[in-house]
């Protein structure tokens, strides 16, 4: 199918040929009708990817930050090269579009096959040929409403938004400062609702729109325009001033922020419905107590995945207007004729033009508030995708590879995967990357373009099944491990799984079974950490010792980001279950011995835990998993005590050693290492000479068993052994 896309490094705009997606549960498959482009948010992003990479740098500082933390943490050729890695990818565009339903995903039967639907978001209702839509994020189409002004209806709820955080009551009085397509849509729905309407904008043509779908009167900002609005609206309010003011305008002027106190009345309401500059003059705000609110987005349930992803809704008589209510209103009011939006559709364009239509916005050769993508009309709505066939159980060990490389599958291609695994494995002339499979569109070409990937599609079905590819790598959302884990097995592939293997003991002994009734115990889990060169070298000037030993591992984890899916405990297992294996692993690796118990205690709050792990031979290794530290603080510190010998490694840039022969130090000066590249490199080798694994599956049960136990005895204040 086609799509549009950009490149953030480069600022290049493109329309793709890439797989359709999957249809998943909790959605629909929704082929796209008309699509509207954001002249306001997708031109901001069109024109902050053709920054320079300092320009890019100021327009995000927060991102800069981030950079910054990850720099002292990871060193700056790790950290340069994960962010290159970032901004040298296809991003969307798009997101407000009607089209038609082409498919029905398990939970989404509230939906049928040819239903006309409005769609919403920014990472689903996008400039596509065919996009997968949550249900709390589609809408169906009311009889009578054209596809083109549905197609109005995420920007229409984004206004929407905006009115109701003002909260107007008949006969008020509000300006709207900004009359693009947000500010024209909120000035509708404002006449609609009662309220006597002023605009202010830099635009003349903008403002005869505004004032021929009702408003009093508009203006422009400068002195003469505000002077002439501000004398509008004192006429018409006895004197009081406005009591709304929205702010639908961009830019980096506070000019709007400014004029809105001078128009608005005592202890009215400033609504921020755009990005605007909001340095707040404060004599002007307290003098007359104004009330400044914020609008975020199409309403509440933005941002929150389980209402966007998982489709848990918001009970009416707690939240009465969520985002997907305010899609079906705005929708309704369409279908009355209460709204109209006719005037606002400056251009219908087809998809293949979409190049040249954002270059003529960007230049200012064409003008207009709302332009449309129109996409080719399919002559059915069966969906377009079979079902895979059903691919027997495999039994015996993976043959070896016939062609003398070992003939990779993906399943995820994200940050992790893109960052630090398929840079190695590309380079690799041991391996040939055959597939991948990606739940996006666009995960999957950027993938192709950046690793040489064979095929692409967004169905896992086709590289679990495919009978050329010797070894499937799992690198998706932890719930689904296990799964791909045993689906793998039984197609008689080797498999790669980033950790954890498991979240359950169930999981684990699931996978045994597979392992048992097919004989394919082909399985690796990316511990990457006992491949680190510094480490291994680190253990070997260590040497052997035949008493126990002491171990402590300091892990500086640091806060994650409020909506990570890391801390979806109830889906995803806890942080620590997700991430822990990779310090017991190595733990377990360099005592050489099995855990036999594990104790653990953590933080009120859940936070930060401690593990003491308590070994056959004596060793007690003590675990601290922290998240509370400093961010450039260094993320991993392990000492390790025994037989008259210490040794330290600092954060896989220093590791020292204490012994006989005195103190030794060395250093890595290229940044840190640990280890995926001789990881991937002794997997790739295993599949394609027929060999072990390079960990092999007691190793990797033993070490999940032993993370699962922690979590265990947290819930139990007991000892647990694995």
């Amino acid at each position: 199918m086609k799509q549009v896309a950009q490149n953030y490094k480069s600022g290049e705009l493109l329309v793709l040929d890439v797989p359709e997606p999957a249809c998943k549960p909790g959605g629909v498959l929704v082929r796209s009708l008309f699509s509207l482009i954001s002249t306001g948010t997708e031109l901001m992003k069109v024109s902050e990817a053709r920054l320079s990479l300092l320009g890019k740098a100021r327009a995000r500082p927060d991102q800069v930050k981030k950079v910054l933390d990850s720099m002292a943490q990871q060193g700056p050729v790790a950290t340069y090269k994960k962010a290159v890695g970032k901004l040298d990818s296809y991003t969307p565009l798009g997101y407000s579009l009607c089209g038609v339903v082409v498919a029905v995903g398990e939970g989404a039967e509230e939906f049928g096959v040819g239903d006309i639907v409005a769609a919403a978001g920014n990472e689903f209702a996008l400039h596509a040929e065919v996009n997968w839509v949550p249900v709390n994020l589609c809408v169906p189409v009311p009889e009578g409403v054209d596809p083109r002004h549905a197609a109005f209806a995420t920007v229409g709820a984004i206004a929407m938004q905006g009115v109701r955080q003002a909260e107007p009551q008949l006969g008020e009085m509000a300006c709207v400062i900004g009359l693009g397509l947000v500010g024209q849509l909120v000035v509708r729905l404002l006449v609609a609702a009662g309220v006597r309407v002023v605009g202010i904008d830099t635009v003349e043509e903008r403002c005869r729109l505004a004032e021929a779908a009702g408003a009093i009167s508009c203006a422009g900002p400068d002195a003469e325009g505000a002077a002439y609005i501000e004398q509008v609206v004192r006429t018409a309010t006895g004197g009081l001033g406005a009591d709304h003011v929205l702010l639908a305008a961009g830019g980096d002027t506070n000019g709007p922020v400014e004029l809105a106190a001078r128009l608005a009345r005592d202890r009215a309401r400033v609504v921020d419905i755009g990005k605007t500059r909001l340095d707040l003059p404060w004599n002007a705000y307290y003098e007359k107590e104004l009330d400044v609110r914020f609008s975020r987005s199409y309403g509440p349930g933005r941002y929150d995945d389980r209402y966007e992803l998982e489709g848990i809704d918001y009970p009416a008589g707690y939240v009465r207007w969520t985002e997907r209510r305010n899609l079906g209103c705005f929708l309704d009011l369409l279908a009355s004729r209460s709204v109209d939006v006719e005037d606002l559709v400056s251009g219908v364009r087809p998809l293949a033009d979409a190049v040249t239509v954002y270059d003529e916005l960007r230049s200012g050769s064409v003008r207009g508030i709302g332009f449309l993508f129109e996409y080719p009309r399919a002559d059915d709505v069966t969906a377009s995708r079979p079902p895979s066939p059903a691919v027997p159980v495999v039994t015996g060990r993976p043959r070896r590879p016939r062609t003398g490389t070992a003939r990779l599958g993906f399943i995820g291609a994200g940050a992790y995967a893109s960052s630090m695994l398929l840079p190695h494995l590309a380079e690799d002339e041991g391996c040939t990357l055959a597939r991948v499979a990606t739940t996006t569109s666009l995960s999957a070409a950027n993938a192709q373009r950046k690793f040489g990937f064979e095929s692409v599609t967004t169905d896992a079905d086709e590289v679990l099944a495919d009978p050329d590819i010797d070894a499937v790598f799992v690198v998706t959302r932890h719930h689904s491990h296990a799964g791909f884990v045993c689906r793998a097995l039984e197609h008689g592939k080797a498999v790669f799984v980033e950790k954890p293997l498991a979240l359950t003991r169930a999981e684990v002994d699931g996978i045994l079974d597979v392992v048992e009734r097919t004989g394919n115990d082909r399985v690796m889990v990316g511990f990457n950490r006992r491949f680190a060169p510094l480490l291994t070298d680190l253990r070997h000037r260590f040497g052997t010792v035949t008493t126990p030993m002491s171990v402590r591992y300091l892990v500086n984890a640091g806060r994650m980001a409020p909506g990570s899916w890391y801390l979806d405990e109830q889906l995803e297992g806890s942080r620590f279950l997700g991430e822990g294996g990779h310090f017991i692993d190595t733990l377990g690796w360099w005592i050489g011995h099995d855990v036999a118990e594990v104790s653990a205690v953590q933080t009120p709050d859940g936070t930060d835990l401690h593990a003491t792990l308590r070994y056959t031979d004596g060793s007690l290794a003590t675990l601290t998993y922290a998240t509370g530290g400093h961010a450039r603080a260094p993320k991993e510190t392990l000492d390790v005590s025994g037989g008259g010998r210490n040794a330290r490694l600092d954060n896989f840039t220093r590791a020292t050693v204490w012994g006989p022969g005195g103190r030794g130090t060395k250093r890595s000066f290229t940044g840190q290492d640990k280890g995926q590249r001789a990881e991937l490199a002794a997997f790739v080798e295993a599949v394609r000479l027929g060999a072990a694994m390079p960990i092999d599956l007691a190793s990797l049960v033993a070490t999940t068993r032993a993370t699962i136990a922690v979590g265990e005895s947290l819930a139990s204040s007991t000892p647990v052994a694995p």
